[in-house]
């Protein structure tokens, strides 16, 4: 019961006050090199080439098929451009970024071991990194420098507001300490539940390696149609110009307790699994097909206590109701 309270008192900090998380088993790598932003334009879904600098942009990496091999967020900064992407991933990303890299004059570093990362998360955020008298840069992914190399991003992780601080790792403790005067520390499950709660998929959780990006509905944040040739481009191109994908994310309403990796079925028919569940209240997310995706269409998750009614309750990143 008193862990169920701290949840609930930490998805509240991140929901309507503010919170922080140590996300440095995060994966960093930076790319240098004059030729830098050419060579990420072509390998990843979004327009780097269009970043200004100390902007950034959601992607996604996909092979020469479509498939997802990793999202990630990228920033151009000064002299590199940062990636940031979810744990345990910096070998493969950086193994198929080196694979195509031939004559350009670009370096690919691991830079998790010199730089940690804190995420303050939740609509009082900006005013905590007033407080200890940080920039908080206005716009989404936009990205300031202070003097002793930290540098600050506007990241909205869980759907409301939030900074990303990059930090050298020996300046780590003195800022964790500096945070947990100021705002509550928060924990994976609380950051978890928000996270379904807000509809947002995680790669190697809700997509993997078998989906396209539009099934997790991230056209619209992580998709240029407009900045020509990538990487399986062209299969992410006729997606789009010939027909929609077959199956999708969907945040499903619960009556009752359901696990990951419950099946999801729509009048005795598979269309589904769940991939991540959260309690009070039961949520979950899944790809289901597009046939079964429609708001408000009744299924049925099938646990180990029996047959759990989930509803199609919201559309990709929109607030859970």
């Amino acid at each position: 019961m008193r862990r169920v309270q701290v949840v609930e008192q930490e998805f509240t900090a991140l929901t309507e006050g503010a919170g922080w998380l140590d996300q440095s088993d995060r994966s960093r790598l930076c790319l240098l090199g004059a030729d830098r932003a050419r060579f990420l334009h072509g390998q990843v879904t979004n327009d780097i080439n269009g970043l200004g600098e100390f902007t950034g942009c959601y992607a996604a990496l996909v092979n020469a098929k479509g498939k997802m091999e990793s999202d990630l967020f990228a920033y151009r900064l000064a002299d590199e451009i940062l990636l940031d992407f979810e744990p345990g991933l910096t070998a493969a990303v950086q193994a198929r970024l080196e694979r195509y890299v031939i004559a350009e004059d670009v370096e690919i570093a691991d830079v998790a071991p010199h730089f940690g990362l804190l995420t303050m998360q939740g609509p009082q955020a900006e005013a905590v990194l007033t407080e200890l008298d940080l920039p908080a840069p206005t716009e989404p992914l936009t990205v300031a420098q202070t003097e002793d190399e930290i540098y600050i991003v506007h990241q909205p992780r869980l759907g409301t507001d939030g900074f990303d601080l990059f930090i050298p790792i020996d300046a780590m403790n003195a800022w964790r300490e500096r945070l947990a005067i100021i705002a509550p520390r928060c924990q994976m499950p609380a950051f978890e539940k928000a996270r379904v709660l807000a509809t947002i998929p995680q790669f190697g959780v809700d997509l993997t390696t078998d989906n396209f990006p539009p099934e997790g509905g991230l056209e619209t944040r992580a998709i240029s149609y407009a900045k020509g040739c990538y990487i399986g481009q062209e299969i992410i191109a006729r997606i789009r110009t010939y027909g929609k994908v077959n199956k999708v994310l969907r945040g499903l309403s619960l009556e009752g307790a359901a696990a990951i990796g419950d099946p999801v079925l729509h009048e005795g028919t598979p269309v589904g699994t769940l991939s991540s569940v959260c309690h009070e209240p039961s949520a979950a997310l899944a790809i289901i097909k597009r046939t079964a995706s429609e708001p408000g269409t009744v299924l049925s998750a099938d646990t180990k206590n029996g047959s759990v009614s989930a509803q199609i309750a919201t559309l990709p990143f929109e607030k859970f109701q």
